[in-house]
């Protein structure tokens, strides 16, 4: 990015400033929708259902009388297997809302060392 003309020193910062202010807000918003975010999954059969936050945890999972019959290791497998596609439904929610200011949120670019010679060049020019 080039660096702005001297005189437009105060409006650069004062409009990167609130650039990144916007940025953080949207940031700080983003994360609190994720805190929101609720993956929920349920088996083919309806006996096992599962619901895990935006952060991958678990917060309930339901079971139907009926799914005992199943059996250890086959309900084992059920509530395994629902529980993780709570998760991995949750993730995916999680990573919209993520996606979506991660490509919202964009700075201009840093200025580089140039910037303060070019300023400081300038200055001595002024006072000679």
């Amino acid at each position: 990015m080039p660096s702005p003309a001297p005189e437009d020193d105060a409006r650069y910062l004062a409009d990167y400033y609130e650039q990144a202010r916007r940025v953080m807000r949207d940031l700080q918003a983003a994360r609190a929708a994720i805190g929101q975010v609720e993956g929920r999954a349920r088996s083919k059969d309806g006996l096992v259902e599962a619901v895990a936050t935006g952060h991958g945890e678990l917060t309930g999972l339901r079971l139907d009388p009926r799914a005992l019959r199943l059996g250890e290791a086959a309900l084992g497998r059920e509530v395994t297997a629902v529980l993780r596609a709570a998760q991995d439904d949750a993730e995916r929610r999680a990573k919209e809302i993520a996606d979506k200011v991660a490509g919202a949120a964009t700075l201009p670019e840093p200025l580089d060392e140039s910037f303060v010679r070019d300023r400081v060049e300038q200055v001595a020019r002024d006072l000679l």
